[in-house]
């Protein structure tokens, strides 16, 4: 994530800001070029500070779940994120409302990372090639589950639960469990689809790098439930559920991939740099890249890679669980790569 600034004062300003914290003048933010722009608050016409633009907020800025600004004589009422929304909970349950609040920072985030590597995202309501989010309740239907089908990208309420998120970590003896790590595993199922079953030559690549997706997913699943991961899953597996099929390792993957490009993205907006005193060059980092201009995925990993242990050492220091608790063998990072080259041509 870029860092942003007020187009009046130029204080910082997070990608979720609805005002600026230092003059209050109005922000939000506009995909098309990934800016955040600001206006006069005593001015409800809204027009932009700097460009004298007229625009309008997404009609979910009403909740306070967006920030999204579409052109005034746009005949959109929700921006490019919100129209990916198929179902949202009932927002008079207070529970689910909040819930959704948090589900709606994740997936905003999400799109914003997706639309910076130049992925073309389709509403599922204008295509069915498309895809979309169902935010749901689980209610009185127990086989409800977070997961993906045919585009459609179903998400529990019950995950923005930070109380029921740690159970489930724990329950699953998984090291990370977030809601935009959530997003950004299903999402990698939508995009597999998308990026490499329609293609004969990717897939046949696919297949010499995670495996055979065509193995009963059914039954691969009921074995790693009943049997766990193999020994040693670490040397060849960025998690334990991604030993449980081809399709599960790509979705990790993938997740994991968005997770690093991320990370060092923010950290070049903040000029990083890691140099440990005492210590060899491997343990070295100086963000000077956009790592979405990079083509050798190389230059990334051997990056991020001091980052997260300098990242992870700061909250083990404040008692806290490590940001990236894991740890990235030679195969995964030649899967990472077949990522990396796959979306290459998008950007």
């Amino acid at each position: 994530m870029k860092i942003f600034q007020c187009g009046y004062c130029d204080h910082s300003l997070y990608f979720e800001n609805y005002k600026c914290d230092n003059c209050g003048h109005l922000s939000g933010f506009r995909d098309i070029d990934r800016k955040m722009l600001t206006f006069n608050p005593s001015d409800d016409t809204l027009i932009s500070d700097r460009e004298h633009i007229q625009y309008k907020y997404c009609k979910n800025k009403e909740y306070d779940v967006c920030n999204w600004l579409i052109k005034k004589d746009s005949p959109h009422e929700y921006c490019r994120a919100c129209q990916l929304n198929r179902t949202i909970p009932n927002l008079s349950d207070i529970e689910n409302f909040e819930r959704w609040q948090h589900l709606e920072i994740a997936k905003h985030r999400l799109i914003y990372q997706l639309q910076k590597i130049g992925l073309i995202l389709i509403s599922k309501e204008d295509n069915d090639a498309g895809f979309c989010f169902d935010f749901v309740a689980q209610q009185n239907n127990p086989n409800l589950m977070t997961g993906h089908a045919n585009g459609v990208i179903t998400v529990l309420l019950r995950e923005a639960d930070s109380v029921h998120r740690e159970q489930m970590r724990k329950q699953f003896s998984e090291s990370y469990r977030t809601l935009i790590g959530h997003l950004r595993h299903e999402v990698g199922h939508y995009f597999w689809e998308r990026l490499v079953l329609s293609n004969t030559k990717i897939l046949k690549a696919f297949r010499e790098t995670f495996g055979n997706e065509e193995v009963d997913y059914g039954d691969a699943l009921q074995h790693y439930y009943k049997e766990g991961a193999p020994e040693n899953w670490q040397k060849s597996f960025i998690s334990k559920y991604a030993t449980s099929h081809p399709w599960e390792d790509w979705a990790e993957t993938w997740a994991h991939y968005l997770h690093i490009m991320d990370m060092v993205e923010t950290s070049f907006f903040f000029g990083l740099k890691v140099n440990p005193k005492g210590y060899e060059s491997e343990m070295k980092a100086n963000v000077s890249f956009d790592p979405y201009t990079i083509k050798d995925f190389n230059v990334i990993i051997d990056t991020c890679v001091p980052l997260t242990f300098a990242v992870n050492s700061i909250n083990r220091a404040m008692g806290l669980p490590d940001v990236y608790p894991f740890v990235i063998s030679p195969a995964v990072i030649e899967k990472l790569k077949f990522i990396h080259q796959l979306l290459l041509p998008k950007r």
